[in-house]
């Protein structure tokens, strides 16, 4: 494998399975870092601000600070706050998202009908209210974004669970809406973002992750070289569908070298 001078390394499916590391994870960080690589964890996971993700790593035997990880609720504040700082917003999705958004000096709806900017994400208290308070902003003209595209997570058990993309589909359905911007990957909004935290271009970069919709295709879109790894949603059968062909196919991150 060739060796870059950046990494953009995805966490849920890539570094760890809830709360197991996926096995030689802290090896190969540590190896990548010891030789002089950057590392960047790059993940659309909006349940927790970056800080809470850093804590984990290093609780997991991966040392890290908040300015190692970029996650799709820090790029959803950063890019809400540069190209809509006065826009009213209604948030389908969990406090830390929430908190992210407040701490970035953007504003909050008080009603459907106030809402200028629809953000929706991951909510696992979810509620027929707050969907309905999406769905009636929407139809009043509110802007359609989304934090992440996930329509599933891999927990450490196998199962899988609702995620973003669940919520996006409902409100399509029922709204006859289309999502306008997607904030986390493959979003280009996110890849620029992570690019200039490793002030680095794409082609020097690897960009590692376990799903081909959203991993695989930031990297395809970007030009950038990418590891498709197995420990998380996808399979080599999934392969043979793929529209994004990863540059490299690995058994797990403990394949990087």
């Amino acid at each position: 494998m060739k060796q870059y001078q950046g990494y953009l390394l995805d966490l849920d499916g890539t570094i760890y399975l809830g709360e197991q590391l996926i096995p030689g994870a802290d090896e190969v960080v540590k190896a990548l870092r010891e030789r002089g690589a950057k590392v960047l964890f790059l993940s659309n996971k909006p349940l927790a601000r970056r800080e809470t993700y850093a804590a984990k790593l290093t609780r997991l035997g991966v040392p890290a600070g908040p300015d190692d990880v970029m996650n799709s609720p820090l790029a959803s504040a950063r890019y809400l706050s540069r190209c809509h700082p006065e826009a009213r917003i209604y948030v389908l999705g969990e406090q830390p998202l929430i908190d992210e958004l407040a701490a970035a000096g953007l504003h909050f709806a008080e009603s459907p009908e106030t809402t200028d900017l629809v953000v929706v994400s991951w909510d696992r208290d979810l509620t027929y209210d707050k969907l309905d308070w999406a769905h009636q902003a929407l139809m009043l003209g509110a802007r359609f974004f989304a934090t992440n595209p996930d329509v599933t997570c891999p927990l450490e058990d196998g199962r899988r669970v609702p995620d973003t993309g669940a919520n996006i589909a409902a409100l399509e359905a029922t709204t006859g809406r289309q999502l306008e911007v997607m904030i986390g990957k493959p979003s280009p909004i996110i890849t620029e973002m992570a690019l200039a935290e490793l002030g680095l271009g794409p082609s020097e970069c690897l960009l590692v992750g376990d799903r081909l919709e959203t991993d695989m295709a930031m990297g395809a879109a970007a030009g950038m070289d990418t590891a498709l790894v197995l420990t998380g949603v996808t399979s080599r059968r999934d392969l043979q569908s793929a529209v994004h062909r990863p540059t490299y196919v690995l058994q797990s991150i403990a394949d990087v070298r």
